[in-house]
């Protein structure tokens, strides 16, 4: 840490932020520092170079507040989806989406209410499967997308795109105490008579939602609520969870630390 704070501070920099963490696990060091400076990014990366060679780190210089881009995959449900571009849109998340693409039509309107580009695919079968995922890449490719969220997308992306963007896909999904699965979950959590309901956001591997967590968070209800009050409640947890996580992502507080993030606040 020192030797990198001395590498900013010799590039006229001006410490505002220093967040760290060492991984006992694996003997990794993690830190996240904001500074401001008067020098251009190549002359940061001269002093910061030497630093990262002599302990072979990985690092990344961003500006602050940067808006990310973002691309968003949607099915059906809307909600996890009009909280993004909500809070794009005011400014409250630090990402800019150019593009939604589904495997449905039926949020084209939601979409185009906030002037974002709207674009639809259908997915049956594993052919078409492919044709998705290659349209996927290539926007990725031409709309330098750094960030691809699924928000509530109800398909398995292949093992091959998982590690292509490994690292830069996060999804949303309940997680129920018990955990249901299969269709209407809400109605077995009803059904059962649930106390707690939950929400993760985590980045997607080839194991279905065994990716790194990112974030996490859990409302309690009783025997009271209604199926649909289940479904509100979930429906808002996991939009929360989901805006969380992308924020924290977007602001470059999201490190990878084997099969656990670091998430520095």
């Amino acid at each position: 840490m020192h030797s990198l704070t001395g590498a900013i501070q010799d590039a006229d920099g001006n410490i505002t932020e220093s967040q760290q963490y060492f991984s006992e696990d694996n003997g990794t060091f993690f830190i996240r520092v904001e500074f401001t400076t008067a020098l251009s990014l190549a002359e940061i990366i001269d002093h910061i170079e030497p630093v990262a060679s002599k302990y072979q780190a990985e690092y990344l210089i961003d500006t602050v507040g940067r808006k990310l881009r973002t691309l968003v995959l949607v099915s059906k449900a809307g909600h996890c989806l009009n909280d993004l571009l909500y809070r794009q849109r005011d400014n409250k998340l630090q990402i800019e989406i150019p593009r939604v693409l589904s495997n449905h039509a039926d949020l084209a309107p939601l979409t185009e209410f906030y002037g974002i580009d709207f674009e639809h695919m259908r997915v049956t079968d594993d052919t078409s499967k492919r044709a998705f995922e290659e349209r996927l890449l290539e926007i990725v490719e031409t709309e330098n997308i750094e960030l691809v969220v699924l928000a509530r997308y109800m398909q398995i992306l292949s093992p091959e795109f998982c590690a292509r963007l490994s690292g830069k896909i996060i999804n949303i999904h309940h997680s129920f105490l018990p955990s249901f699965k299969g269709a209407n979950p809400y109605a077995q959590a009803h059904d059962r008579g649930v106390k707690l309901i939950g929400a993760t956001a985590h980045f997607v591997t080839n194991e279905l939602d065994e990716g790194p967590i990112i974030e996490q968070n859990v409302e309690r209800v009783n025997h009271k609520f209604t199926r649909e009050q289940l479904i509100s409640v979930g429906q808002d947890i996991e939009s929360r969870t989901l805006a969380n996580a992308v924020q924290w992502f977007a602001e470059h507080r999201v490190f990878l630390d084997g099969h656990r993030s670091v998430v520095f606040s």
